[in-house]
């Protein structure tokens, strides 16, 4: 099966992390990295590895970066293996794919992750279970606020072991990117009707209770308390990401106001 999957992974700025990553793709034939136009250490730290290929691309949203890297690339196995710079392949997940036998109607899988503190791996994650493994004909990602979700037609399956996500740039750069993400995200949950998102979803628009929310899902339900410092680090990482949403989804509902004044 390994030799059937090609590892890609979207690159940018990621000097801190790229290394551990290449890491546990020793054996993969090729791996190709699309890249937004890094500028620290990461396309060098790339370079020296032989098997990898990276293709420079301008970012304009995640969807139409992962659809590049699919599909014009020259990637030509079945089946990918879609990745973040940030992830970590654990060894027993390495060898749980060498070993499937996909059948025909199964197209892709799904992945749990244990996320990192400072490379400590935490009890517990609000992060999801994502698509990672899939067979590339076909494959199309779709923007879905800030991230992207892969519009699969087959069996999805669960791969029982992990991915490590395992994040190691500075705390601005975190705070950098979740701005915008959560810009990305408010706009999303302000034009979707109530009806049609999910209850987390619902509990994030009401702005107040997010954010405390979180922190408590975290510490107690995630177990994150028991973690010591990364523990606290990670809830407050999160609730922070929480806040930041909620000071969005109040700028929307602030503007739209004033628009409906002025044109009274």
């Amino acid at each position: 099966m390994l030799a059937d999957v090609t590892p890609l992974i979207l690159t940018y700025n990621e000097a801190p992390n790229i290394q551990r990553t290449l890491g546990q793709l020793s054996w993969a034939r090729e791996i190709v990295v699309v890249d937004s136009g890094s500028t620290d250490e990461t396309v060098a730290i790339l370079a020296r590895t032989p098997r990898v290929r990276v293709i420079h691309r301008q970012f304009d949203s995640h969807a139409k970066q992962w659809n590049f890297g699919l599909h014009e690339t020259g990637i030509t196995t079945a089946w990918v293996l879609a990745l973040d710079a940030d992830y970590v392949l654990s060894s027993e997940l390495v060898n749980e794919i060498s070993a499937l036998r996909p059948p025909c109607d199964v197209v892709a899988y799904t992945t749990s992750f244990r996320y990192c503190v400072s490379g400590k791996p935490l009890r517990g994650t609000a992060y999801p279970a994502k698509v990672t493994l899939f067979r590339r004909e076909g494959a199309r990602y779709e923007q879905d606020g800030h991230t992207q979700l892969l519009a699969t037609q087959g069996k999805v399956r669960a791969l029982r072991h992990l991915i490590y996500h395992d994040d190691r740039k500075p705390l601005h750069r975190w705070v950098t990117a979740q701005n915008r993400y959560m810009e990305l995200e408010a706009a999303k949950l302000s034009a979707t009707a109530a009806a049609e998102l999910s209850r987390g979803d619902r509990l994030r628009r009401c702005i107040v209770l997010a954010p405390p929310a979180m922190f408590l899902y975290c510490v107690i339900v995630r177990r994150n308390l028991l973690d010591g410092l990364p523990g606290l680090y990670y809830a407050l990482q999160r609730t922070c990401a929480e806040l930041l949403l909620s000071l969005h989804l109040l700028e929307l509902l602030l503007g739209k106001r004033e628009h409906s004044r002025t044109h009274r």
